[in-house]
Formats: C-alpha cells, structure tokens, sequence
C-alpha cells in the first residue's frame, strides 16, 4: 500500500540530497530508494521539476523556522538582521546540499507547485525589518542585502571568502554588510573594535 508515498519519495530524496548532493537527484534513484518501480513517482510527481520542488520545500520549511524565530524575537533590527546572516551561514554549513536545491531556480522552476511563496519568506522578513531600521528604499534595499547574504555563504562554503578577505571573521563581514545596506556607518568601528586580518 503506497498512501503514504508522496511524504517517502520526498524524504527519500531529502536524504539522497543531504548525502550524495543535488546532481543525484534522479527520479529513478528517489524511486528506488523509497522501495518502489522507478515509474511510480510519476502518478504523485508527473515531472522531475515538481518532485525536486517537494523536496526543496522541505529546506524552506526549515530555513523559514530558524528564520521566524530570529524575526520573532523582536529588539533592534540591524541585530535581528545579523543573527538572520548567521542563520544563513550556519543552514548553508550544516546542509549544504539542501542549500544549493533551494536557490538553483534553473532546476526548480516550472515545478508547480507554488515554491515562490516558500522562497520569498525570507525576503518578506528582511523588507520588514529593513523598513523599521529606516532603510530606503525598503524593498530595493532588502533585495541588496539578500543577494549579499547570498553571497557570503556561497563563498564561505567554497572556501572563497576567506582566501579573499585574508581572515575568516564572517561574523564581521556580515555587520559590514548589514550596515552598508542599512546606510549606517561601520557597527564595529562605532563599538571601538579592532580587527586584525592576514
């Protein structure tokens, strides 16, 4: 009996993708994975492209909790908006795979199954707080920070940034970039921090 086999070709996917990455995410190993024929995805997931967004919605899921117990917190919202980047990071770090799923929209798009929503939760997030540090245009301004996010993260797992920057403060480089894209001065200098680099 297959009633449940929607939920185990996407968690079966979900550990696929966690151990072997998203190039080895093929129907057929899904399939074979969850104990069924490799044509039985197809009467849940009638295309490669909404299977992989079933999966990539168990990442959202996740991301957007850590992320709305940050939001939830309330307090400063330069503040909140660092410890959103240190989410970021450390999701990238600790399920890199999953990372690389979710923001590959050359492999998820077409997938319908309204992943959009999913995936702009966090932009919705970094609007809101954007907009109550005062930072305008809100929306352009969260889009910049997105991207930077983004950036540091991919980077930081590639073993770039470090190289780059000489040190492996990513906690500085994130105030760095939170603070421009807020339009405030240096948040580390203003607390009269030193730092050293290689």
């Amino acid at each position: 009996m297959h009633d449940n086999l929607p939920d185990r070709l996407v968690q079966a996917g979900v550990a696929l993708l966690r151990q072997e990455g998203v190039e080895a995410l093929s129907l057929r190993e899904i399939a074979r994975r969850a104990g069924v024929s490799h044509g039985a995805p197809r009467r849940y997931f009638p295309t490669h492209q909404r299977l992989l967004g079933a999966i990539a919605r168990e990442g959202y899921r996740e991301f957007d909790r850590r992320i709305s117990t940050v939001a939830a917190a309330g307090g400063d919202p330069a503040e909140q908006l660092f410890q959103i980047g240190r989410v970021y990071v450390a999701f990238a770090e600790s399920d890199r795979g999953m990372f690389e799923l979710m923001f590959r929209h050359d492999l998820l798009r077409g997938n319908e199954i309204g992943l959009r929503q999913d995936s702009l939760a966090l932009f919705d997030v970094l609007v809101r707080l954007a907009e109550r540090a005062g930072a305008q245009p809100a929306r352009r301004r969260a889009a910049a920070l997105w991207a930077n996010l983004q950036g540091i993260a991919q980077l930081h797992l590639w073993g770039s940034l470090e190289l780059a920057a000489g040190s492996d403060d990513v906690d500085g480089l994130l105030r760095t970039a939170i603070d421009a894209h807020l339009g405030r001065t240096d948040s580390s200098a203003e607390r009269g921090e030193v730092r050293t680099g290689a």
